[in-house]
């Protein structure tokens, strides 16, 4: 009897708390949720993903010559002797305590190889993103203004074109390209290396030229879309002068198309580090895993796979939060 009586009483409590959270609240819970939930996909996905790499990952790091007691030692140590569900409770449970394990190529903890590794790859992140954005923005604004120009359709039509051909060149081409130009047959920066001043100028390029030339499409797209609305129209009527138009009326109407599309950006300049630091032998993140690939190291894969999702789902996330913040009513209608 007591139940049954309990049961009616809970519902509309539990109804009455769901109305007091308010739809922002609402909204960043159910995204945290999404990115708890892609983190274990992630660590399951990449624990069996690698397991299934054909070759034995202990023989890989000691080498073809080395004695079979000690593959066999080295195999039992790392515990690789034991199944593969017993693997992963030990993988599980070591996550659960902060321990990613330690590489089997250089005997090193993994989670002291990510700490001293990510600074550089964030670095150079973030690097990209600025020179992305900085160069972006005016790049889109300023063919969106001469578009609207008699003369301007041919011009916008070049500029479109030239951000085109950066959008589709992979990013290893362009690096390629930019170390045959400017060290190879210019002679004015370095080929390779990470550092201040000079060092980091081509790997940054790189890793931003495809990102600003996309972002800037977007930039220019929306920008035309806001200067045909009716709103600057009346402003111009008004005789408000070109630059409050400009920055006052037209750029905060862009903002959260630009947000979007950056925060995206953001992710995939995450992930295309792997590529720019192998190139240009960059002592990063991304370096450290195509060398553990190589040599079959899995406790390093699945601790950078793990901490480069883990990256991106974060960015992703901040992304959402300040876009519920411009502009509630859109994104919580998306979400």
């Amino acid at each position: 009897m007591t139940a049954t009586m309990t049961r009616p009483v809970r519902l509309p409590r539990l109804r009455q708390l769901r109305e007091r959270v308010s739809p922002r609240t609402d909204f960043a819970i159910r995204r945290l949720g999404r990115l708890v939930v892609s983190l274990v996909v992630v660590v399951l996905a990449a624990f069996f993903l690698v397991h299934l790499v054909p070759g034995d990952p202990v023989r890989a790091a000691l080498g073809p010559t080395a004695p079979a007691g000690l593959v066999e030692s080295t195999r039992v140590a790392l515990g690789l002797d034991q199944s593969m569900p017993q693997q992963l409770l030990n993988y599980l449970s070591g996550l659960l305590r902060g321990d990613l394990g330690t590489s089997i190529q250089s005997g090193l903890s993994v989670s002291d190889t990510i700490a001293s590794r990510f600074p550089t790859t964030l670095t150079l992140a973030a690097l990209g993103f600025a020179v992305a954005v900085v160069g972006a923005l005016p790049i889109g604004m300023g063919a969106a203004l001469i578009a609207r120009t008699r003369r301007g359709r041919t011009v916008n039509g070049g500029i479109s074109g030239f951000l085109g051909v950066l959008i589709a060149i992979p990013d290893f081409v362009l690096a390629v390209g930019l170390i045959s130009v400017f060290s190879m047959w210019l002679g004015l920066l370095p080929p390779a290396g990470w550092g201040d001043g000079p060092d980091a100028v081509l790997p940054v390029l790189a890793l931003s030229l495809g990102a600003m030339a996309y972002l800037a499409r977007i930039v220019q797209v929306e920008m035309i879309k806001v200067l045909d609305s009716t709103y600057i129209t009346t402003a111009r009527a008004k005789r408000l002068p070109q630059r409050l138009i400009l920055f006052r009326h037209a750029l905060p109407n862009i903002v959260t198309a630009t947000l979007t599309v950056g925060g995206l950006l953001l992710s995939g300049l995450v992930a295309g580090t792997v590529i720019i630091e192998t190139v240009f032998a960059v002592p990063g993140a991304g370096s450290t895993l195509v060398s553990a690939v190589g040599t079959k190291d899995y406790p390093m894969i699945q601790g950078m796979v793990l901490v480069y999702a883990a990256m991106v789902l974060a960015v992703n996330l901040v992304v959402d939060l300040i876009l519920i913040t411009i502009d509630p009513r859109t994104t919580i209608a998306e979400g």
